[in-house]
């Protein structure tokens, strides 16, 4: 018999994407959704597709994520997010592989991201490998607060078609992200001791770490070859990192004695 697959997917006011995640898999196995209280109609979305879905209050991504692997029942579990879907072809080297008798019990799989709708192939956006396909009990997400990550104690195989991962159709949406996201990594840089008032410190990491970081990927890596899309991104991935490391200087400067006001 090929072995069972569960799907797990977490949700918050995902109406917009669900819909074509959930199409890509639908028939493989059962679909498990955790929605932490979306008052779009993702929820409806989920059932009308014939998941379990499980509302959920907001624990970290990690943490969500892995409440929806603890929900799975299958031999296998597939892990999505709400705005990635299976590439034809992936879903069926999937279904071949289930169909046999895998020789690893975890899977990586290349992702292929879209900005502004323009799939990105070069400037390190590609393949992009990510740990989602494995057999139930071999992999756990890491707790961290920003870009979990999946970790396993197996040996690891590589699948060879993508994962559509479709992040950002609008810059509002890249806008919302790198705050969201930068302010998360300057709290890491912090809580590590790696964060520093000096103005060496921030002129390094704020200003020529943000340049190196764009030459580097527009064109050593050759970004460029994605076209306008591609130059947006790599120039607001310079942005994210200044502000990532300005907000940890702002934080830094706050915590340092030398900034509060003396004692009356």
């Amino acid at each position: 018999m090929p072995a069972s697959l569960s799907i797990v997917v977490i949700t918050l006011n995902e109406a917009g994407n669900l819909p074509r995640t959930l199409a890509s898999v639908r028939g493989m196995g059962e679909i498990v959704v955790v929605d932490s209280g979306s008052d779009d109609a993702s929820v409806e979305i989920a059932r009308d597709f014939g998941a379990r879905v499980f509302i959920e209050q907001w624990k970290g991504f990690a943490a969500q994520k892995n409440s929806a692997i603890d929900h799975a029942g299958g031999d296998w579990i597939l892990s999505l997010d709400a705005d990635e879907e299976l590439s034809p072809a992936l879903r069926r080297e999937i279904e071949a592989l289930l169909a046999s008798e895998p020789p690893f019990a975890a899977w990586r799989i290349p992702r292929l991201n879209h900005f502004l709708g323009v799939p990105l192939r070069h400037g390190g956006y590609w393949p992009d490998p990510k740990l989602r396909l494995f057999r139930r009990g071999a992999a756990r997400f890491e707790d961290r607060p920003v870009h979990e990550t999946m970790k396993t104690g197996e040996p690891v195989g590589q699948l060879t078609n993508p994962i559509i991962h479709r992040c950002y159709p609008a810059m509002e949406d890249y806008i919302d992200h790198m705050n969201r996201y930068s302010a998360a990594g300057a709290q890491i840089l912090v809580e590590k001791g790696r964060a520093d008032r000096s103005w060496a410190w921030l002129a390094w990491n704020a200003v020529l770490n943000p340049a190196a970081t764009f030459l580097y990927n527009y064109i050593f890596r050759l970004g460029f070859l994605d076209g306008r899309a591609g130059l947006l991104q790599h120039l607001n991935h310079s942005v994210y990192v200044h502000w990532k490391f300005a907000k940890a200087w702002e934080a830094a400067r706050r915590q340092s004695p030398a900034t509060q006001s003396p004692k009356k």
